[in-house]
């Protein structure tokens, strides 16, 4: 068996919207608060009427290095220090106020961080009414002459009004006198509030011109604050209990039949004057939750919201008495908000209750931000998001406004002084979405099928009546008893009327004349008072075809002016627009003539370096010219010295040789001597010496006249030893590597360096450099002698942090040959030297000079 599935319950249709409505944006206003010193750096500048431009204060500046940009805030209308209350109201809330009165709903709130002067904005102070009085005063001004008896309205609970005829508004009214639980209406003008009376001169009223007479108007005002996201009523009378005091109960929203959203139970006070309104509203201002916090000596720690509802219903067709029809009442609100300002708790330092309040205050900032997000993504970008009105309570409480059902504007305070910028950029952001949003128009309420000008006519109907009778000579009232006491006084007189002879026919007689007479001028009157009723009625009909028709021309001028006000707003529109857009180009015009002066300033920095630039490279070619002749000359002073020195070395080498040839031709000679003794005879010897080759010898060895022995030295014939190699200083126990060049020589001498676990290549690279920990280097090169001289170029192996191998070299040791012949020139080259010898030089810092005479090692100290 399966059961049945279970039907879900349909949504309730919301209200039907055209697509076609107009929209406007929501009007921001700014106001700037003065410094409270005049030495307190400011960071605010009103640029316009309508900008305004923020400066990064100077430790923020140094703190980012100084790239924080001045940044520029557009408005529909931006309020300087020295503007007062009553040019801000004529701006901001009075257009509101008018369209309260034609039926339209509004909302005015405050917006701002803490201290900026939100609350005195909206309230004001004594001699400076805000926006709130002014608004009472306005209204009341407007609508005084029109009210209607106290409790005609009456609430339904329902977020509607119901009509009570004159006998149970009667009732109520004794009701209330009897009970004296609400306060009486104070006579106006008579005995002022002097609280009141301080905050608006009467200069400075103002009423509405545009008010429908054909309608009776009552006013009822509630207050309400939203603290930690719940609502209170601040005008509800709970009872006091001292012994054990009970908690305000919260309230909670409901939604009427038309989808408005509404405070449940909240309290709505009728009110006849602004003197009793503004009574209410300080009733309710002295529960409002305050505190004292390091930034404002009198914080609001809630957001309020003080509501007017207007209630107006047409006068019946005689225009004496209100039309009883519930469907022809109109009720029309207006929200004065006055929320409380975010903050940060770095810098009020709030504990315990106050870091609790604060936090719900910025919870619900940042709710009303978000929605606004939201809604300028769904309106810009055709998306159907939804907006969250429900995560607070002051969204959810104003959501009808935001869906079109009134007018919203704004005021951001602003604080100018340099400690709030941070909060105050935030502000400005928030402001400058908010105004891309768009609400869309309330539309007019339909106007009641009655004929205009009853009242009028009504007043008229009166004061003629009243001139009748006065010219009559009765009183003005006719339903004064008095009159009809001088009516009877006009008859004749009755004779005696007292019978005391029934015969008596003469008294009868008297009588029936008198009553005949009597009856005759009652007729008279009665056809004088028929002959007035009819002339009065076909004045009457003829005032009321008058009337009709200038009804009709009055509607025909009124759908000809409805036309061009939508050509003049249809035009206004279209100026704003171009307005806004005039203000964008002009926007992007400063920032271009910025962008190009920076560049220009750019290009000259840019010119100026490189003509700089040319300049050091002129100077450096004409320095490199220079070097060039200068090495050109130093080269050509090398080259002829090498020529010479070359030339000189060429000569000392054929000297050398011819010796050398010398030398062997001699040992020849004298073995050919020896040869030629021994066959020649044995014993004999010649007589004569064989006359000797002429040695080439140099110009000093002729000028000394020397001869050379006739026969050579003999060589030493001591046994050969081997000579013991000195270690060099670059052997240890460390590992080398022993970088020796493909272009060096082999030299045969005896003295060579050994390195023992040496790592020999003709290149160096990383892989032998990372398995050793020393260097030495062969270098070769020409001394200045022409012979051969070989360097040893030691050094440290370390490793780099890139992870490679570097070299630090620190010692250079000197192996250098000479020829022992080349010495020997110097002195007599018949001296009895040995044969020619070779030795090594080794040098080192300090040099230590080893050399080798004969084939013996001998270590020389310097």
């Amino acid at each position: 068996m399966q059961r049945p599935n279970k039907g879900k319950t349909p949504r309730r249709p919301g209200p039907k919207k055209a697509s076609n409505i107009d929209k406007d944006p929501v009007g921001v206003y700014c106001r700037i608060r003065p410094l409270g010193a005049e030495d307190e750096e400011c960071c605010v500048e009103m640029i316009s009427s309508s900008t305004i431009q923020l400066h990064a204060p100077d430790g923020l500046k140094a703190n980012r290095n100084g790239e924080y940009k001045e940044t520029q805030y557009s408005f529909k209308k931006v309020f300087g220090i020295n503007t007062t209350q009553m040019e801000l109201f004529e701006d901001v809330a009075k257009p509101l106020i008018e369209d309260l009165i034609h039926c339209k709903n509004g909302l005015l709130f405050t917006y701002g961080v803490t201290g900026s002067g939100k609350t005195f904005t909206m309230t004001g102070s004594p001699g400076e009414g805000g926006l709130l009085p002014r608004s009472l005063d306005m209204l009341f001004n407007s609508i005084g002459p029109f009210q209607a008896k106290r409790f005609v309205f009456k609430p339904d609970e329902k977020n509607g009004m119901e009509i009570q005829d004159q006998v149970d508004a009667l009732l109520e009214r004794q009701k209330r006198d009897s009970q004296q639980s609400v306060p009486k209406t104070p006579s106006s003008r008579q005995r002022p509030d002097p609280e009141f009376a301080d905050m608006i001169s009467t200069e400075e009223a103002c009423k509405s011109e545009n008010v429908d007479e054909d309608c009776c108007y009552s006013v009822f005002v509630s207050y309400i604050e939203i603290y930690n996201n719940y609502i209170y009523d601040l005008l509800e009378d709970a009872p006091f209990d001292p012994i054990r005091p009970k908690a305000p109960q919260s309230k909670i929203l409901r939604e009427d039949q038309n989808h408005n959203m509404y405070v449940a139970g909240c309290t709505e006070v009728e009110v006849k004057s602004t003197e009793e309104a503004f009574e209410v509203f300080w009733k309710g201002q002295k529960k409002r939750r305050i505190a004292n916090t390091e930034l404002n000596r009198e914080s609001s720690r809630s957001h309020s919201v003080f509501t007017v509802k207007l209630a107006q219903a047409p006068l019946d067709a005689d225009g004496d008495h209100i039309l009883q029809d519930k469907n022809q009442v109109n009720v029309s609100q207006l929200c004065l908000v006055d929320l409380a300002g975010s903050e940060r708790t770095s810098r009020t330092r709030a504990e315990g209750n106050r870091l609790r309040e604060a936090g719900n205050i910025n919870q619900s900032l940042m709710t009303l931000r978000t929605c606004m997000e939201v809604l300028r993504e769904n309106q810009m970008c055709g998306t159907n998001k939804m907006v969250p009105y429900r995560d607070s309570k002051v969204t959810h409480l104003f959501k009808n406004y935001f869906d079109g059902e009134g007018k919203v504007r704004m005021i951001v305070c602003v604080n100018p002084k340099a400690d709030d910028y941070d909060e105050t950029m935030l502000v400005m952001r928030f402001a400058e979405m908010t105004q891309e949003v768009e609400v869309a128009r309330p539309v007019d309420r339909p106007i009641c099928g009655l004929a205009a000008g009853r009242r009028h006519r009504n007043r008229a109907f009166k004061d003629e009546l009243s001139r009748r009778l006065e010219e009559r000579g009765g009183p003005s009232n006719a339903d004064d008893p008095a009159l009809l006491s001088q009516l009877i006084e006009s008859l004749p007189a009755m004779p005696r009327c007292e019978l005391v002879d029934p015969a008596d026919d003469q008294t009868l007689s008297r009588l029936i004349e008198v009553l005949e007479r009597r009856q005759r001028v009652r007729n008279m009157m009665t056809e004088q008072f028929n002959k007035t009723a009819n002339t009065l009625k076909s004045m009457l009909q003829q005032f009321d075809s008058q009337l009709s028709a200038k009804d009709t021309f009055l509607h025909d001028q009124r759908s000809k002016l409805s036309e061009r006000d939508r050509v003049i707003m249809s035009q206004k529109a279209e100026l704003e627009r171009l307005e806004k857009k005039s203000k964008t180009l002009e926007y992007k015009i400063d920032i271009l003539q910025k962008t190009t002066g920076m560049y220009e300033q750019d290009k000259r920095s840019l010119q100026q370096e490189l003509e700089t630039r040319e300049q050091r490279l002129q100077r450096e070619l004409s320095e490199r010219r220079r070097m060039e002749h200068r090495m050109q000359g130093m080269v050509t002073d090398t080259k002829l010295k090498w020529e010479k020195e070359c030339e000189r070395r060429v000569n000392a080498k054929q000297l050398e040789m011819q010796n050398k040839l010398w030398v062997k031709d001699e040992k020849l000679k004298q073995l050919k001597a020896i040869v030629t003794e021994s066959s020649s005879g044995g014993g004999v010897f010649p007589t004569e010496r064989p006359e000797k080759p002429e040695r080439p010898s140099r110009e000093r060895d002729r000028n000394y006249g020397q001869k050379r022995s006739a026969s050579p030295s003999p060589l030493p014939t001591a046994p050969p030893v081997h000579p013991t190699h000195r270690r060099s200083h670059s052997a240890g126990g460390e590992k080398w590597v022993d970088h020796k060049p493909a272009s060096n020589l082999d030299l045969d001498t005896v003295m060579q360096p050994i390195i023992p676990n040496a790592i020999k290549v003709s290149t160096p690279n990383e892989k032998a450099l990372s398995k050793c920990h020393k260097y030495v280097l062969r270098h070769q090169e020409l001394a200045s002698d022409g012979e051969i001289e070989t360097k040893l170029i030691k050094g440290n192996v370390f490793k780099t942090r890139g992870g490679g191998q570097a070299v630090q070299f620190t010692d250079i040791e000197t192996l250098k040959q000479e020829c022992a012949a080349a010495s020997s020139r110097k002195r007599r080259s018949g001296s009895g030297e040995g044969p020619a010898h070779m030795e090594d030089v080794e040098n080192r810092a300090p040099v230590a000079n080893t050399s080798t005479v004969l084939g013996y090692p001998k270590r020389r100290k310097p």
